[in-house]
């Protein structure tokens, strides 16, 4: 009796190639080294700045950078100004890209296939572009040096929108349509059964809004020059001397404080962006 051949061995899973660890290693460097070095360098005093060749480690630890900083502006001023225009602004992009990415799915509105690519065009245009008409809006509404100014021209988030719409196309439109039958308007539809089902996508647009938000120098540098009204981008420039010598030191531990809340939001969210940002991303 002739034994049956043996079972062919599976196939071994293809090890990564060197230079994939190399290019992984240099995008982290790239990415990483400029917070390190800034991070260091609000522990050094001008003259550790300045020195060559290049010194990574300061000579002490001490936050002394950290004190001169909130003593030279009033830090604590810049970051409500910057809480109040982040959650406001953002949590206002958040509701709007869904509400507006609902109608262009659930809705049976005239043309809609036409406002969303009104909306990817919208992605196509550089912010820069609308400055000069955003601003003038503004200041003929009375509106510069205040919250409203600040937050209202940006509320319209195309990208919000697009990402919200891809991903609703995937939700089961059997479940809404049970909820309509049990007679469950749109907007109980939507809160109670489109929200809890995009976890992901709102972390995601929730994440870059807040980012965005946060980050904004341009609009805010445009329309106030009060320092009462100032958020941390814009008040970090008051930590810059005229005269030339501007102490770096002092510079990078203001830095440091408006960089660490956004990096919070990032570890808190970290797990849900990619999901957020591929959800739909291959939907028609």
């Amino acid at each position: 009796m002739i034994a049956p051949a043996p079972a062919p061995a599976p196939p071994r899973a293809p090890r990564p190639a060197v230079g994939a660890y190399l290019s992984l290693a240099l995008a982290v460097a790239v990415m990483v080294l400029p917070l390190v070095w800034m991070v260091l360098a609000s522990f050094k005093g001008l003259d550790e700045i300045y020195r060559l060749p290049i010194q990574w480690l300061p000579d002490s630890f001490a936050p002394t950078n950290y004190g001169t900083a909130t003593q030279t502006v009033p830090f604590g001023r810049f970051f409500v100004n910057s809480a109040i225009t982040t959650v406001l602004g953002a949590g206002l992009k958040l509701l709007l890209g869904m509400m507006t990415a609902y109608a262009l799915v659930f809705l049976d509105i005239p043309f809609r296939r036409f406002f969303f690519w009104l909306v990817v065009c919208a992605l196509l245009v550089p912010q820069q572009i609308v400055l000069i008409p955003n601003y003038v809006m503004i200041a003929d509404l009375g509106w510069l040096n205040t919250y409203q100014g600040l937050i209202l021209p940006g509320l319209a988030s195309a990208f919000g929108t697009f990402l919200f719409r891809q991903h609703f196309l995937t939700l089961p439109r059997s479940i809404l349509e049970a909820a309509e039958l049990d007679g469950a308007g749109h907007w109980r539809r939507l809160w109670r059964f489109v929200v809890p089902l995009s976890g992901p996508t709102i972390a995601a647009v929730g994440l870059v809004s807040i980012v965005t938000e946060w980050n904004d120098y341009l609009w805010p540098l445009l329309v106030i020059d009060r320092p009462e009204m100032m958020t941390l981008p814009v008040g970090l420039t008051l930590l810059m001397n005229s005269d030339g010598l501007t102490d770096w030191g002092v510079l990078m531990a203001g830095t440091v404080l408006v960089t660490v809340p956004v990096l919070a939001v990032f570890f808190l969210l970290q797990r849900r962006i990619v999901a957020g940002l591929v959800a739909g991303a291959v939907t028609g």
